[in-house]
């Protein structure tokens, strides 16, 4: 029966010398608890049980520490998305004032509309007969101008079939006006 108690002490102390642990501090520091605990428990056989424990507790810890920092995911980041670029509304009656009522029939918003602005004004001046020595034409600046063929058969003169044929392109190759501008501007083209 004394041996049961002495057992059931050191367990008892092992156990609340583990919970202190977890609420105090990690084994292995100066607030040990349960290096405190084994030092009071005897050193019989129960005592050199909990020490044995104790090292592997200590061991454990070290292991999932190293762990933890040696197995750290790598956080992937996105590109940040292109910039928004504000203009107001332009004149009514102008080629700029087609491409910015169009853009919500190509499920752009209206913050859209600078970064259009800076992309064709650099590409053709909005001008519908904008040519390139490259073959280039039109406010897109299609390449070959033909591609605007897709769009209607008055792709050669009219600034609304050029606008339609463009909207159209930067929306299947670059998702909008914006980021069709950040390529223009890393590249030279879109």
């Amino acid at each position: 029966m004394g041996a049961f108690l002495v057992t059931a002490s050191a367990a008892t102390v092992a156990v609340v010398a583990a919970a202190l642990v977890v609420i105090t501090g990690r084994p292995g520091t100066s607030n040990d608890p349960l290096g405190i605990a084994l030092a009071q428990v005897s050193a019989g056989k129960a005592g050199a049980s909990l020490v044995h424990a104790r090292e592997e507790v200590i061991q454990e810890d070290a292991a999932t520490e190293s762990f933890s920092v040696t197995s750290a995911p790598k956080v992937s980041t996105l590109p940040p998305p292109a910039p928004v670029v504000s203009a107001p509304a332009p004149d009514p009656g102008s080629a700029q004032a087609i491409g910015y009522s169009l853009l919500s029939a190509y499920g752009f918003s209206t913050d859209q509309w600078g970064c259009l602005d800076d992309l064709w004004q650099e590409e053709s001046g909005w001008r519908y007969n904008a040519e390139n020595p490259s073959g280039a034409y039109g406010i897109p600046q299609a390449l070959p101008g033909s591609k605007m063929a897709s769009a209607g058969p008055d792709w050669q003169t009219d600034p609304t079939t050029q606008i339609n044929w463009g909207l159209g392109y930067i929306q299947s190759r670059y998702g909008s006006p914006c980021n069709a501008w950040a390529h223009e501007q890393a590249d030279g083209w879109y």
